[in-house]
């Protein structure tokens, strides 16, 4: 069976179409199964075993959840926790401004209250105090009285900062999921899948951050329960927390594989009661009334949260998501919706500008974009926006009137960015960084742009090259015009949820020919398609009006094409109908 769909190896965005893997053996164990043949195809398409495929169809905590003792760590710091718990002693958790580090301090926070302990957060302001805890803001806290803070999302490259901290008699529990380096910072305790030192606990490296705060609270909380400390109290309901995890996960795109796959399954169902009031006022101003998806998190939800962070004050995740008050929580959802708006547009402004120096990059492996007074809030958004246009690793470096740049980076699967910054801190090119192997920050001197550039280029070009020759376009059905409707839509829907490492299905269909084409919102290509029976297809190509899929669909006149994309229930008429989100096309003639 050939593995080209369609026979296209050249769409208009230069790239193959291919099926994706497991093409050949699915309906086999579909039928073995007894699962609908097309559920059973995505899940083998994407790397399942045969023995997964029911937990995964329906993906519980109980079947993915693993012992948190198997994480090196857990044990000591859910002792000293579970001490300040029994103690009445105060505890702080240090948080990051991003959605990961704003659910991961909620879920403690909301965790160790309903404990009975007295939590509150500390989040660093991102423009003043940049990424990760400071040595002079645990040396504050350790001067208010504080004894013990719980690092999340941060801290595993905090070395000075965490020594400082010791000294000032600060304990610090460090629970996080970026890379680490051999050494570890002096602390309690560091938690993290990401450790090189961790065994059993490492098939977890794929984790956010939120995703070990909760496997913490699951530790302490086992721990007070075997000591009787629930005895006169109700006991935290753990599963409640499950929308922080959900959102917290799929907004870092961190891969929605195995326990990440039971998070966010659950953790739709738990936001779907809305008994977060904080998550509840972001749905209305989202104006989300339906029960939510994955694809909300990513897409409406995650980013109001990270405006507060990115262009106001980086507090406001957490206070929203731990508030109590239903007031209180629409006054800051509000703030984060006006914010948000604020970040969309600086975001267009400097996505414009990088778009524009990136035409000296010519064919370097890595797009290094800098510029002069670029707020650092959007920076991680606009490199995400380089490296899809580019198809290569991008870091955008935001210099300010000092000389000095903050960076951020996201890349291409099979090439470890996180890696690559942390060997250049080691060697003296950046002042700060870290990471994942798809996403990364640092601090650069601006005259260091240039050597900073030359190392990634040499380090990654091997891995970028082999990552762009294997690139194609991978697809789960091909269909006839008629066949984009509401049914399909519902039942790919079956499969999900989707995210990172979990792609959304991809159809393609044809042939069509285009009857309507225009440019609406930002950049977005809206057509109208028609199949050779008659049947016509909605479709848009989001963002694509300067770019060769958006010519093509704009000039095809007349001439037949394939098209591929999303299946999308449209929700908006009278009745429910489908719609294609366009990633490309393809001549058929």
């Amino acid at each position: 069976m050939s593995n080209s769909v369609f026979g296209i190896e050249q769409s208009v965005l230069g790239q193959p179409w291919r099926w994706r893997g497991g093409r050949e053996r699915a309906a086999e164990l579909a039928s073995r199964a007894g699962l609908d043949d097309i559920v059973a195809q995505l899940f083998l398409a994407r790397g399942a075993s045969f023995d997964d495929l029911e937990r995964l169809r329906s993906p519980t905590i109980r079947d993915w959840l693993p012992d948190p003792s198997i994480f090196r760590d857990m044990g000591v710091a859910a002792e000293r926790i579970a001490a300040a718990v029994r103690s009445g002693e105060p505890v702080v958790v240090f948080g990051d401004y991003d959605v990961d580090g704003a659910t991961s301090a909620a879920l403690l926070i909301r965790f160790l209250r309903a404990c009975g302990a007295d939590a509150t957060y500390y989040i660093p302001d991102r423009l003043m105090e940049g990424y990760g805890p400071s040595g002079e803001a645990l040396e504050r806290l350790a001067g208010q009285g504080k004894t013990l803070a719980i690092t999340v999302d941060c801290g595993t490259q905090a070395f000075e900062a965490l020594e400082r901290a010791c000294a000032a008699g600060l304990d610090v529990v460090v629970v996080d999921h970026h890379k680490a380096s051999t050494a570890l910072p002096a602390c309690v305790a560091v938690v993290n899948p990401n450790r090189m030192d961790e065994e059993e606990g490492a098939a977890y490296g794929h984790l956010a951050a939120v995703g070990m705060a909760f496997m913490l609270a699951v530790a302490v909380n086992r721990l007070l329960r075997d000591t009787g400390w629930f005895a006169g109290r109700p006991e935290p309901k753990l599963m409640e927390l499950l929308d922080l995890v959900a959102l917290g996960t799929v907004a870092d795109v961190v891969s929605l594989t195995g326990l990440n796959r039971a998070f966010v399954a659950q953790g739709l169902k738990v936001m779907a009661a809305r008994r977060n009031i904080g998550m509840a006022a972001l749905f209305d101003v989202a104006k989300l009334e339906r029960s939510p998806q994955a694809g909300d998190l990513g897409f409406m939800i995650g980013p109001r949260i990270n405006a507060g962070g990115r262009v106001g004050r980086s507090d406001l995740g957490v206070r929203l998501l731990t508030s109590e008050d239903p007031e209180e929580a629409r006054v800051i959802a509000a703030e984060l919706d006006f914010l948000n708006g604020e970040r969309r547009a600086l975001e267009t402004s400097i996505t414009e500008a990088a778009v524009a120096a990136s035409v000296g990059q010519g064919d370097s492996p890595v797009a290094v974009i800098a510029g002069q007074g670029w707020h650092p809030g959007v920076i991680g958004i606009v490199a995400s926006r380089i490296k899809d246009r580019l198809n290569k690793p991008a870091v955008i470096i935001a210099v300010d009137a000092d000389g000095v740049g903050k960076g951020s980076g996201r890349s291409l699967p099979g090439v470890d960015l996180g890696g690559a910054v942390l060997a250049a801190k080691d060697l003296g090119l950046l002042v700060a960084g870290g990471g994942h192997a798809m996403a990364a920050g640092l601090t650069v001197d601006a005259d260091k742009v240039a050597a900073f550039t030359e190392f990634l280029n040499d380090r990654l070009g091997a891995d970028v090259t082999r990552a762009q020759e294997g690139a194609a376009l991978t697809l789960d059905a091909a269909l006839a015009p008629g066949g984009v409707c509401v049914e399909l839509a519902e039942a790919l829907d079956g499969a999900g949820p989707y995210g990172a490492g979990w792609p959304q299905p991809r159809v393609a269909a044809g042939p069509v020919t285009v009857v309507k084409c225009d440019v609406v919102g930002t950049g977005h290509v809206r057509v109208i398609l028609s199949g050779a029976d008659g049947s016509r297809v909605k479709a848009v190509a989001f963002r694509h009006a300067d770019t060769a899929l958006g010519a093509a669909l704009a000039n095809a006149r007349g001439r037949r094409m394939y098209v591929a994309g999303r299946i999308k229930r449209d929700d908006w008429g009278a009745k429910p109908s489908a719609e294609l989100h366009l990633d490309d096309a393809a001549w058929a003639d």
